[in-house]
């Protein structure tokens, strides 16, 4: 059996969806674990803030934010006059996504930059780096390993995210339809033989990746 068009339409709208939310995740993920580890004196906010999408259902974040953004709030107002649409529109399948993975990238860098002697921040300072610098110069390379491993993880947990997508989305065939949520139509319609097609492609996407994050894990030493 082979995919249908309407497939292939949302495996296109999910590749396009990975290239531009990876660097977001990358981009974002390191400047909230800098804010957590160096950058704020008391971060329990932003710590739990971060933690949100891994606490609370998707279907509630996602219909948070359509109150939030939809055109019946000043700010979704404000936005679609600035010409910003992030209700069923791409937009909002890439804040859904962004969404769901940014705290495994976080969560991940935060633990590998804890792990980190203090002292090599200190003594960055004491050779003349700002702290901002001393972070992006010294401990990220470092955490490298980590951070790439929380980006993977992340971009699966995006790929297949459903319940954020699906309220902010709002599953549009053809439009919005993502590659999961094309595996929950076609269950909803019994089409299982699709369903299970879809299932497999999305699952060897995501198992790939989880390949990938196993391959950067480093190798435990052996005594002789």
């Amino acid at each position: 059996m082979n995919l249908s068009q309407d497939a292939w339409a949302a495996l296109v709208l999910s590749g396009r969806l990975a290239l531009w939310v990876t660097p977001a995740y990358a981009l974002a993920g390191a400047l909230l674990a800098w804010a957590l580890v160096f950058g704020l004196k008391r971060p329990g906010w932003l710590d739990a803030l971060v933690t949100i999408p891994i606490a609370f259902p998707p279907v509630v974040i996602g219909f948070a934010l359509l109150w939030l953004l939809g055109r019946q709030s000043l700010l979704g107002q404000t936005l679609v006059e600035l010409g910003v649409g992030f209700v069923f529109s791409f937009q909002g399948l890439w804040l859904a996504a962004f969404i769901a993975g940014l705290p495994l990238v976080v969560k991940t860098l935060q633990a590998a930059l804890q792990t980190q002697p203090r002292d090599w921040h200190e003594t960055a300072l004491t050779l003349g780096c700002r702290p901002f610098a001393a972070f992006w110069l010294v401990h990220l390379p470092i955490a490298r390993t980590a951070w790439l491993t929380g980006v993977l993880l992340a971009l699966a947990r995006g790929l297949g995210e459903v319940g954020i997508s699906l309220m902010l989305g709002g599953n549009i065939l053809g439009r919005t339809e993502t590659l999961s949520l094309a595996i929950f139509n076609a269950v909803t319609t019994g089409d299982y033989a699709q369903g299970a097609l879809l299932s497999a492609v999305l699952g060897g996407c995501c198992l790939g990746l989880l390949m990938l994050v196993r391959w950067l894990q480093p190798r435990p030493s052996r005594c002789i």
